[in-house]
């Protein structure tokens, strides 16, 4: 790794400490709070937390109450748990096909990585509560960093690795999934900025890696 890419990975590195350092302090809470009330089309079955099944199966328990669900729901599906490691490994092939051994193994590292930090997080940094019409929402309360944030930066930078010519395609997908998580309340903002900054270590990481 490059002494630029080191630096840049430290940094996002830093920032992602400092970040979860607020999000567990409740600095960011009247943020998050305010995207809850006003940003948000939605918060469904505001009382639930998601469960491993959620994770692992997409569309699971999706309730599709308006057109925004059924999109939401289906650009943001490729970032799941299963869908995301089996287009990564699909990615990982291809680079080993093309004789980028080396690249493979990267990427693959940091999707693993990745999705390790997260559960990590989630298992260990709870934030004050956020609440939807009066109602706790239990499944933001261990929702930092964002898992779908994470899976759709790496996939889409590992698209571009594999095949440069679909990177302006992968790169367009990965805003609207970003967007999407939001505005369709599967995610709060600071959850996403986690999200972004440790993606960004990770595919500082898996490029500059030799």
């Amino acid at each position: 790794m490059s002494r630029r890419s080191a630096i840049s990975a430290l940094g996002a590195a830093a920032a992602f400490a400092a970040l979860s350092a607020l999000v567990a302090a409740g600095a960011l809470t009247r943020l998050d709070q305010w995207a809850v009330e006003h940003t948000m089309t939605d918060v469904h079955r505001p009382g639930a937390k998601p469960s491993l099944a959620d994770a692992l199966v997409p569309l699971l328990h999706t309730d599709f109450h308006s057109p925004l669900d059924v999109v939401a729901s289906a650009v943001t599906a490729p970032a799941s748990l299963i869908l995301s490691f089996l287009l990564m490994a699909a990615c990982c092939l291809a680079m080993r096909r093309g004789g980028r051994v080396w690249a493979a193994h990267a990427w693959a590292a940091a999707w693993l990585a990745g999705n390790a930090v997260e559960e990590i997080c989630k298992a260990t940094l709870a934030r004050p509560a956020l609440y939807r019409h009066g109602l706790h929402v239990l499944g933001f309360d261990s929702s930092f960093p964002s898992g779908h944030t994470i899976r759709s930066i790496l996939l889409a930078a590992a698209l571009a690795t594999a095949w440069p010519a679909a990177r302006l395609w992968g790169a367009a997908w990965a805003v609207a999934s970003l967007v999407l998580l939001e505005t369709d309340a599967l995610h709060t903002p600071s959850d996403i900025a986690g999200g972004l900054l440790l993606s960004v270590l990770l595919v500082t990481a898996a490029r500059g890696a030799r």
